[in-house]
Parts: structure tokens; sequence; C-alpha cells
């Protein structure tokens, strides 16, 4: 089909130059043919035969054909009759601190009844380009309250660590719970919350706003949804939309920015519709080759910088296929991210809330941001050995259930019993518990004291005096 170039006396459609008529339409994708030179990820809007507007972005551009994505679908539209209105610049979205408190879409509209947000200034979608010299390293210690991260796997300021969970565990709800409870310690710092939603149905996006409606910090929180029953092609631009509010709140009105992505499977699974379509040649179980570079772009719009007073801290929510760690999704993000959260579906069926598994989870900026004048001088040593004596308990557990339990050894039984102490009273508490830094800690040395003393090589005498010692003989 032939296309021919437009122009319409009505300013008010007029944006760059048009084209009716388009040569295929395949899913969420329109082909249009002998276009004039058009930049890669470039804005489109689409117009169907009633003048309804549609907004898509370039996803291919070459001397002979331009392929865009459809953010809201093709539904509707026919070949002959589809303008197409390449705009000459990239998707935008106005941004505003007005936008803390309100719901959008994943395209940044008003989704809550309420007026257009007055913008404060425009921004491109795809982030700014940042100097990488120019990236402060993370080292504040932020407190969540929830003892199994800020004991062991503790969350820094500008830090990226994702939750890698699987489906029916509770990952929406430590993820609100850590939303609520974030804060700096020593500091009267409160963090702006944007929650963007991919593909997650209905129930989960209103326990999200309940929650953060009963505990007050609604005002302070940016919702980006796109739901289960929206376009699933919408799922690619809502993390860059959430991410683009975020460095304005950041690095325009510093302000430190909690920013939790949820769920990141869908979002790569929308990766994986587009690439079939396109028909390009897939890699591991059926994903695009660059799957890596494209969760890159996305986790990579956090951290601090130079000259700055805000930050960026991502919580990426992702919910592994049949709670397989090897899976390209969390494979992949494990690469680009500082370390993961990972969910045990064995202590959730114990009734551990959260169910973190000890073992396999760690942050690897932990080592920064913790110790004497941070958190407190024993922390390193406390969760290093913590981490020992549990990993211990995992093999006498694996002895046991082959010789029997009252097989074991003395020492054995004694790690049993911390194993069984340490998950009941330090890793599971309430969804509305929040403890301190020292309560955790606390929690720690009792765990430790059910094992002699001669066991605990990782920590130093000097802790063994203050820490094990001393509340040994006030518990006598």
């Amino acid at each position: 089909m032939q296309n021919n170039e437009i122009s319409f006396a009505d300013k008010k459609y007029i944006s760059g130059r048009e084209y009716v008529g388009v040569n295929r339409i395949e899913g969420s994708l329109v082909v249009v043919k002998k276009t004039h030179p058009v930049g890669y990820q470039e804005l489109v809007e689409v117009l169907d035969r009633n003048g309804n507007i549609r907004r898509g972005m370039v996803l291919d551009t070459s001397d002979t054909a331009v392929t865009v994505q459809i953010f809201e679908g093709t539904t509707g539209l026919d070949m002959p009759h589809t303008k197409v209105r390449f705009m000459g610049e990239p998707l935008k979205l106005g941004v505003s601190e007005k936008m803390l408190g309100r719901v959008f879409n994943g395209l940044g509209i008003p989704k809550d009844g309420g007026p257009v947000p007055v913008a404060e200034k425009e921004e491109d979608v795809n982030g700014r380009p940042i100097n990488p010299t120019s990236r402060v390293y993370p080292r504040d210690f932020i407190q969540t309250g929830i003892s199994v991260i800020d004991g062991m796997n503790t969350l820094i300021r500008g830090q990226k660590l994702p939750i890698f969970s699987g489906n029916g565990l509770p990952h929406n709800e430590l993820a609100a719970q850590i939303a609520r409870q974030a804060r700096l310690v020593g500091e009267e710092t409160n963090f702006a919350v944007v929650f963007a939603a991919m593909g997650v149905k209905n129930d989960v996006a209103r326990f999200f706003i309940k929650s953060f409606e009963e505990s007050g910090v609604l005002s302070n929180v940016a919702l980006f949804l796109s739901l289960a029953d929206d376009p699933s092609i919408e799922r690619k631009i809502t993390p860059r939309t959430a991410l683009t509010l975020a460095e304005y709140l950041a690095y325009d009105k510093g302000m430190h920015v909690l920013v939790i992505l949820t769920d990141m499977a869908n979002y790569c699974e929308s990766l994986r519709e587009i690439s079939t379509q396109r028909g390009e040649i897939p890699s591991r179980k059926g994903y695009p080759g660059y799957l890596y570079s494209d969760l890159a772009e996305i986790y990579e719009r956090s951290g601090m910088i130079e000259g700055c007073k805000g930050s960026i801290t991502q919580l990426p929510i992702l919910t592994m296929p049949n709670d397989d760690i090897t899976h390209p999704i969390p494979d992949l993000s494990g690469y680009i991210t500082e370390g993961q959260i990972v969910f045990d579906r064995e202590m959730h069926g114990k009734s551990i809330y959260p169910p973190v598994a000890g073992l396999p989870s760690l942050s690897r900026l932990m080592k920064d941001g913790i110790g004497e004048g941070m958190t407190r001088k024993d922390h390193p040593h406390l969760s290093s050995q913590l981490f020992a004596s549990y990993s211990y308990v995992k093999d006498v557990r694996n002895l046991a259930s082959v010789i029997g339990e009252e097989e074991l050894t003395p020492l054995d039984k004694r790690y049993m019993e911390f194993g069984e102490k340490f998950e009941r009273e330090f890793v599971n508490q309430g969804m509305t518990t929040n403890r301190s830094i020292e309560e955790t800690l606390d929690l720690g040395w009792d765990c430790l004291r059910l094992l002699p003393r001669e066991e605990l090589h990782r920590v130093t005498e000097e802790e063994l005096v203050e820490y094990y010692d001393s509340r040994e003989e006030v518990g006598d």
C-alpha cells in the first residue's frame, strides 16, 4: 500500500508528519513503509477512523519501514484509514511533586478521577544520561524494621535489591511493609514512594492502596498501575514512567525515593511477546537476546549523584517461574543488582513471615553500610556468625532426615534448637512489627546464646564479653 503524507489545516491535529494508511498490523505492532527518517523510541500518535488518539513508540526503524508499538493496543484499527503521526521527540512525562498521593495508569494518565497534575517539567521517560564518574557509592543504612533484612541482608540507600519470590508468597505484603517503615537512622527522613505495578490483579492493586491509606503514607506515594486487564504492551513503559518521576523527585527536589516495581516477571513476558511479534530470534526460554540490557536500563536508574541531595533506592519484585532461581529473569537480575532477598516456600508453609531464605539471600553493599557509627560495632561479625551457624543447621537437618533426630550428638541438638529459635523469633515477625536495629541485633545474640561459647568463631572476644556473657548473666 502506498502511504500518502498529509497535512491538516486544523493546528490541533498537526504534530510532525502524518501518514494515512499502514502496511501491516500484527498484535500491538503497526508497520509503516516509505516514511521520512524516523528516530528510535520516537513518540507516535495513531488516529483511528473515528479520530481517537492512541500513543505509541518507534521500536524499529530502517530506510524502508518503521515498526511502531501501540501502548493501548491495535483493536479497532484498520490498515486503510489509520493515520500515523510521528512527533519528532521521545515519549515524555509531565512531572510534579503534586503527583504524590495520586494513582496513574502505566503511561502517567490519572486513573483516580482527579485532574491531570500541573506539570512543573517534562522529562524523557527513557531517563537522563548520567556520567558514571558522578555516581556516589551507596553507604547509608536504611532501617526497614524487618530483622532478617536489617540484620543479615541490609538495605543501603541508593541500592537496587530485588525480591525473588514465587506465586502465592507474601512478597506484596513485605514490599508494603518496607514502604511504610523505611527510614534513615539518625535522620528524620521519610521516603517518598513511587510504586509501579505491571500485570498485577485488581485485588493486588487495591491491597497496596488500602495499605498506604491505613498507614497514613498514601499522600507520600505515587502509584502507576498497569493491571492484568490493561493492554499487556503498556507494561513495557510503566517502569520507565515511574522512574522518570522518581528521578525528578530525587535529583531536582532532593527527596529520598523508594521505587517498588512489581512484577518484573510480567514485564519480561511483555518483552517476550513483543519479540515474538517482531519475529526475532529467541534466546533462553524464548526471551529476546537483549533481555539483560533491557533490564539493566531499568535497574541502573537508581543510586545517588554527586551534588544532589536526593537518592533512588529500588526494590524490584519478581516471581520466579516454578520457584526456579536459575530462570533467565532472576538469573540476569542477579547479575545487574546488588544482591537479592529470596523467599522460601517451605518457610512459608511453617507460617513464618517474612519467609526469607537465610542462605541464598544477600546484600552486596551490606558491608559498607553497617558497623560502628552506622548501625552498631558488633553488626558485621554478628551477621557473619548467624549465617555460619544457620548454614550448619541446614547440614544437621539433612543428617537428621537420614539417621533420625534422636541419633544426633548433643551439640547437633543444640544447633537444631538454635535453628528453630532463629526462624521463629529472629526471622518471623508480624506484618506491622517495626523493630529497631538495636532490637534486631539483640535478638541475634539471644539466638546465639543457645550455642556453646566455643562454637562462636566469627565474633571477637570483646563482643562475646559485652553481648554474650553479660546478657547471659542478666538473664540468669
